[in-house]
């Protein structure tokens, strides 16, 4: 089905609120860790395990179908992915079972690993390879996690875990959002060879992509590491009580979409490497913040960590799509899904540290993760790939 010179405009925004919809439940696994604690008694390690239950199956799922994607674009994946991710968040709260809990959460996981690589494939074609078009289309994941404490508080403060079902109400909307997008992007009923992708395909720079790779995951161990326990450390930090664990999670949340938003921007002014590199020169000196500094200002670190860590948030997806230009699949699985996922793998060995010393010494090694990421991305080159239209900045707001 061929595209029209309209259907960026159209697609990009339905896609980025899709986006929202799906990240909504990432979010909503640590935003729900807090109640299960409050409810169920759970230790900070058994607690941390529900995360590493949304994260591991996550995790090897979504390369597994980003590689899957490139043989064959399954453009179906997006909304039955949607929907699978809410249902489990959603049946996480019934019953008292830790391992049925596991398992609801596991089941979500697995629908968020489903969605990222053929999103971020249709993103890329939808946007001609434009970075401000990607951004606009990660943001949406962004805000999808901002909204996910608001939206769980909200719920489950008013009726207990008992009422989760109703947290299947954006999976329903995020699914039927799916549908005009896809046939506005032209990918309804896609044609054979479609997988790539916008833009013509190039050699494969698969050692950069590695070292990109390291970077990806050290960025999402902080992250995820800061998003299970900031709600605990905030009431440390600042003598608040739930409110302000609530509110340090929303701003770790919602400076994420602003920081995305100016990674996108900052990108078509100047190269993408040397942007996420000073990014993550930021990101570390403002996670050192949230773990020595007290009081208010704590808040004014937690949001300069969460830009600093999520200005290289879609310019990972484009760089891995470019450096793995025959394999865009493959790349997004690993650079959109893996990114906010495989940081919960390693959650529960900070919840063990928490356990056995205190939360600041847990917490401590997130501050030198984002300097191994700034090493590993040090010397990447900006790879140079021709694009189908020059679109710098085709969605406007």
């Amino acid at each position: 089905m061929p595209t029209n010179d309209k259907a960026p405009e159209r697609a990009i925004p339905l896609l980025a609120v899709g986006h929202a919809c799906v990240d909504v439940y990432q979010g909503a696994v640590t935003a729900l860790v807090p109640f299960f604690v409050a409810e169920r008694a759970y230790t900070y390690a058994a607690a941390s395990g529900i995360v590493l239950a949304a994260s591991l199956l996550s995790s090897v799922a979504q390369p597994l179908f980003g590689a899957l994607t490139d043989r064959r674009p399954l453009p179906w994946l997006l909304p039955v992915a949607t929907l699978l991710g809410g249902l489990g968040i959603a049946l996480s709260g019934l019953g008292d079972s830790y391992a049925l809990t596991l398992a609801f959460v596991a089941v979500s996981g697995l629908g968020v690993a489903a969605y990222h690589p053929e999103s971020a494939r249709v993103a890329r074609k939808a946007g001609r390879g434009s970075h401000t078009a990607m951004s606009w289309f990660s943001v949406g994941g962004n805000v999808g996690f901002a909204l996910a404490p608001l939206l769980v508080s909200a719920v489950v403060a008013t009726g207990g875990l008992r009422w989760t079902p109703l947290l299947v109400v954006p999976a329903v909307v995020g699914g039927a959002l799916c549908l005009p997008a896809l046939r506005a992007v032209g990918v309804a009923r896609p044609t054979a060879g479609a997988g790539a992708g916008a833009g013509p395909a190039g050699a494969n720079d698969v050692r950069s992509f590695l070292r990109l790779s390291v970077a990806v995951v050290c960025r999402s161990v902080v992250f995820i590491g800061l998003s299970t326990f900031i709600t605990f450390y905030a009431r440390e930090r600042t003598g608040g009580g739930t409110t302000a664990g609530t509110a340090a999670l929303f701003v770790l949340y919602a400076g994420g979409a602003v920081g995305t938003v100016l990674g996108g921007r900052l990108a078509e002014r100047w190269d993408r490497v040397t942007v996420v590199r000073r990014s993550y020169l930021l990101s570390a000196l403002a996670v050192a913040g949230i773990v020595y500094v007290p009081g208010p200002a704590f808040f004014l670190f937690v949001a300069l960590a969460s830009a600093g860590l999520y200005v290289p948030f879609s310019l990972h997806v484009t760089l891995g799509q470019d450096y793995l230009p025959s394999r865009v699949g493959t790349a997004s699985g690993v650079t959109l899904g893996l990114a906010v996922s495989v940081g919960g793998v390693v959650s529960p060995l900070l919840g063990a540290a928490a356990d056995a010393t205190s939360l600041r010494t847990a917490l401590v090694p997130l501050i030198v993760l984002p300097v191994v990421s700034w090493l590993a991305i040090r010397t990447l080159p900006e790879p140079a790939v021709p694009r189908s239209a020059p679109a710098p900045t085709p969605v406007r707001r």
